[in-house]
This record gives C-alpha cells, structure tokens and sequence, in this order.
C-alpha cells in the first residue's frame, strides 16, 4: 500500500487533515521514516495512529459505521422538523416556507443514507421513526425537550409551543450537524459516492444553521447583540442560548480553539481571538456526538 499516495487522497477530501496531526511537516516526516524503522507490516498500526490523532477517536470506524452515524442524527432533525410543521408552530410566510424547506431537505437525508445502507440499517435506525409527535415533546424515540426520557420535562420543555425555543433548538440540532460530518468526512474517502454526499449534505446543515441564525436575529426577543450567523467561540455567545448550559456547552466545545496548523492565529498581526475562532468550524468525533444527542435521543 502507498501510504503517501493514501495520505495526499485523505487530505484531498479533508483539507484539514494534516493540520490536526500537527505539525503537517513532522507528520509526514513520521510517516515516512516508519518505512525506515520498522517493519512493513507495521504500517497499518501507524496509521492508525495517525487517524486517532486526527479524528481523536479510539477506532477507524467502517463505511457503515458512519453512514448509521449520520442517520441517528438526520432521523432526530426529520422527526423534530416533521412535528413542527404538522403543529403549525413556525409564522406563516417566509419562515414557514424556509423551515419546511429544511424538513424536506432532513427527510431526504433520510432517504438516501437508508437507500445507502439498506439491509445494514442498525435495529435502533430501523425501529425508530419520523411520523410527528402530535402531542407533548417525545415519542418512544426521542424528547426534544433534552431530558432523555419520556416526561418531555427537559431543559426545552416548551420546544413546541414557544417559536423562539424552536428556532434555538433547530439552531443546536444544525450546528451539531456541520461540525459532525465534518468529523467524519476523512474516514469516507474510500467511497466516492457516498463521501461527496455527505459533503453535500455537511454544505446543506451549514446553509441550514446560517440561515435559522438568522431568523434568531430577527426576533422580537432577539439573541445577544454579539450574535452572529456563524459560530463565535463557545458556551453561550456561540449558541445565543443561555439556559441548560450542561446540554448547550457539550455541542460547542472546542468552537474556542484559536490555533490551526500548530499555530494560535491570534499572534498574527490584527487576528482577534474573536476573528480566530470564526474562521474554522471544529469538527466533533462521533463520541462528542453522540453524547450531545444521548440528551434528544431516548433509544
């Protein structure tokens, strides 16, 4: 196996991938004095080495692995959008037509990642569903009011009846999105197909977080006047959300990293903390993930 020609197709579909080896120049000299110091059958254990590092998880997780990943989160966000159009929560007009917009968009997500999958659907994908919830915050699948159980008394009790929790909970669900295929992306190379359209759906969740941003802004009650359409550092000023922090925090950890590359931006000429961590979206493991979703996701 040509392990250069291996490294320079991952970093081709994950730009960012020799950066969180760091530094991109030590690692490639590792790789290539592996060759040198130890044996050839060795090489894969290295390697993997390397993508423990860059992707901080304790295995190289398989193509379906991933794909069922991908599918426990855009079956939360399809059966979140679905009960909010069908309870007629979202103001008619330019709202409601961009909410269910994004519901339609989330059930094709659906679509595909099950057509990719098709008998390697895992049960817990298989069994759950999207119908609306008609009354109350759960199903026997998810509570959206992040209490992980059924009562529905989280910390979003109101998700379904107050607009503006909605809109911050939609926010959450779609900036966990980005940061989660992104975290992904490196370990789908191998398949073409299936890695440009989860790129294509990253770019999607990315439009989709902007955009109910942007709706946040234009509330009445309004969101801090530090809010942005994109994410700023962490905790609170990221998400405008200030309640249930133990629930809100875990999604945007690390959204206050100032360094790329091994270097913190901040030292360079007339780069703010502020401007530094506005420029990169971290990505998160699947772990990372999945504990922000353990708070939505009952089973």
């Amino acid at each position: 196996m040509d392990f250069l020609n291996l490294f320079n197709e991952i970093q081709a579909a994950d730009p960012e991938f020799a950066d969180r080896i760091s530094p991109r120049r030590a690692a490639i000299r590792n790789i290539t004095s592996f060759g040198s110091k130890v044996a050839v059958a060795a090489l894969p254990f290295a390697f993997s080495t390397l993508f423990k590092k860059a992707y901080g998880q304790t295995a190289i997780p398989s193509v379906t692995d991933v794909l069922n990943f991908a599918l426990t989160a855009e079956l939360t966000e399809a059966c979140f959008y679905n009960t909010a159009i069908a309870r007629n929560i979202v103001p008619a007009g330019t709202a409601r037509d961009a909410i269910t917009l994004i519901r339609n968009d989330e059930n094709n997500h659906v679509k595909f990642l099950k057509d990719q999958l098709k008998t390697a659907i895992s049960p817990e994908n298989a069994a759950r569903v999207t119908d609306p919830i008609l009354v109350g915050n759960t199903n026997a699948f998810f509570d959206y009011s992040g209490g992980k159980s059924t009562a529905g008394t989280g910390p979003f009790s109101s998700v379904f009846t107050d607009y503006d929790v909605f809109l911050a909970v939609a926010q959450a669900f779609e900036d966990t999105g980005v940061r989660a295929y992104k975290g992904q992306a490196g370990f789908l190379k191998g398949n073409a197909v299936v890695l440009t359209a989860a790129l294509d759906i990253h770019s999607v969740e990315a439009r989709h977080a902007s955009y109910l941003r942007r709706l946040r802004m234009l509330r009445p009650s309004g969101v801090p006047t530090t809010f942005r359409p994109w994410v700023t550092q962490d905790g609170t000023t990221a998400s405008g959300i200030s309640v249930a922090p133990s629930v809100v925090n875990l999604i945007y950890q690390n959204e206050a990293n100032v360094s790329q590359g091994g270097k913190d931006l901040t030292t360079i000429s007339g780069v703010t903390v502020k401007a530094a961590t506005e420029s990169f979206d971290e990505p998160l493991t699947k772990e990372q993930t999945l504990a922000i979703l353990s708070n939505f996701v009952i089973k």
